[in-house]
């Protein structure tokens, strides 16, 4: 072999060292998910023995209901994330008004500031309001939240879509919501499903939120609920609760796994055209 091909071997057996890296603590995960707390403690690295499928079904049986409350608060926190800030996008990068600058760049400056630092007056808010224990303590703040990077995400692709376009639906009689809903939505595809994902995986393992502002065990969030796995005896069952870390994953795995074309083609465009 030439220098480069031995380069490239090295590149390879490199990343493949990495990968595997990467996935020892879900391939320990899922094994040990298998197996009870005696073999967990008694055996660690060894194989289940008996495996104990029934985790599985135990795992299942303690979260579905947090997992249903998970995928409907972040669900429509994510349509309402998508709508408003695919309009103001749409806004931002099409129409002049005064002090757009302004506003766009006083919105993308709270990107600066730690969510942690926000996290006393948005309880004080939510609480004025009212809304503790409800889903709307959870969907209403992740909406908001997921605003600044949306719309800086939305104004970037649609102020690269040609002008002629839109000139053109004006003229056979185009409205400005036919243009954005017949346009420039249609058009940002990509960049509307990485916002998705980006902004879903964000919502969906949010823990410190729910934890503060959900005290109502039928209303709480699977992050939070993934707690719960106790025996009569103040035990933790292990393999109940690894099983049920690997089941609340699974929404997210298949998001990635259907969008991942498109998130990777949002994530090349924002960069290319940001």
């Amino acid at each position: 072999m030439n220098t480069k091909e031995i380069s490239q071997l090295f590149i390879w057996i490199v990343l493949i060292f990495f990968l595997f890296l990467v996935f020892v603590p879900v391939i320990m995960m899922i094994v040990m998910s298998f197996k009870d707390n005696a073999q967990i403690y008694g055996d660690f690295w060894g194989l289940p023995s008996p495996w104990k499928f029934g985790n599985y079904t135990e795992g299942f049986n303690g979260i579905k209901n947090y997992i249903k409350n998970s995928l409907i608060a972040s669900s429509l926190a994510l349509g309402g994330v998508l709508l408003l800030s695919s309009m103001s996008g749409y806004i931002f990068a099409r129409r002049w008004f005064p002090g757009k600058e302004v506003i766009f760049y006083a919105i993308l400056s709270l990107m600066m500031i730690p969510g942690i630092l926000t996290l006393i007056p948005s309880y004080v808010l939510v609480y004025q309001l009212g809304i503790i224990n409800t889903r709307w303590v959870l969907i209403l703040p992740w909406i908001s939240g997921g605003q600044v990077f949306g719309i800086l995400l939305c104004r970037s692709f649609f102020s690269t879509i040609p002008q002629e376009l839109f000139d053109s639906a004006q003229i056979d009689g185009a409205n400005e919501f036919q243009l954005y809903s017949k346009i420039a939505v249609p058009l940002s595809y990509p960049i509307m499903i990485t916002l998705a994902i980006m902004n879903f995986s964000g919502t969906y393992n949010d823990f410190i939120w729910p934890l503060i502002t959900i005290s109502d065990t039928r209303l709480q969030v699977v992050t939070v609920g993934l707690r719960t796995f106790v025996s009569e005896y103040g035990i933790t069952d292990m393999g109940p609760q690894l099983a049920a870390y690997g089941i609340s994953a699974l929404p997210l795995v298949f998001i990635f796994l259907f969008g991942m074309r498109y998130y990777i083609q949002g994530i090349i465009a924002g960069a290319l055209k940001a």
